[in-house]
């Protein structure tokens, strides 16, 4: 869990499991790390590496979804806090989950359309965790903000 005491932004959303709503995802992230004080970096690189790993966990977090099961959720849930000079973002899904260590390292000489949003969402943040939990699958991304 990413913390709950001094928190500086806390925004939590839920959208539909549709692809439609990875522009409005992105956007959020985007206006978020624009407005932050505590950053002193680039804000439009931390705005694009933003809307970049939210953008690759939500299409996962859709394309993996279980669409077959009627009792199953059709939503997926994005939170993002920024407590001190932390930022931790959640994307909740409903699939069937996987397993994050087993997820290779894409083959950049060949070309292939999938497999490499784990491979960025690694690359851009400073931790990353996949876990299931009573509320469904959680990928938990962190970053350092100082």
């Amino acid at each position: 869990m990413c913390g709950a005491s001094g928190i500086i932004v806390s925004v939590d959303i839920v959208v539909p499991n549709q692809t439609r709503y990875l522009g409005l995802i992105g956007n959020i992230a985007e206006q978020v790390a624009k407005e932050l004080d505590v950053f002193t970096g680039d804000r439009d690189t931390l705005a694009y590496h933003l809307n970049l790993v939210l953008t690759e966990a939500m299409v996962n977090a859709i394309q993996y979804a279980s669409p077959d099961d009627e009792n199953e959720q059709k939503t997926v849930r994005i939170c993002i806090e920024i407590e001190d000079e932390n930022l931790c973002i959640r994307v909740y899904d409903h699939g069937q989950g996987f397993d994050l260590e087993a997820v290779p390292t894409p083959s950049f000489g060949e070309l292939h359309e999938r497999g490499r949003g784990i491979f960025l969402i690694r690359t851009l943040m400073d931790a990353v965790d996949y876990r299931k939990t009573e509320c469904g699958n959680v990928l938990e991304m962190r970053k350092k903000l100082a």
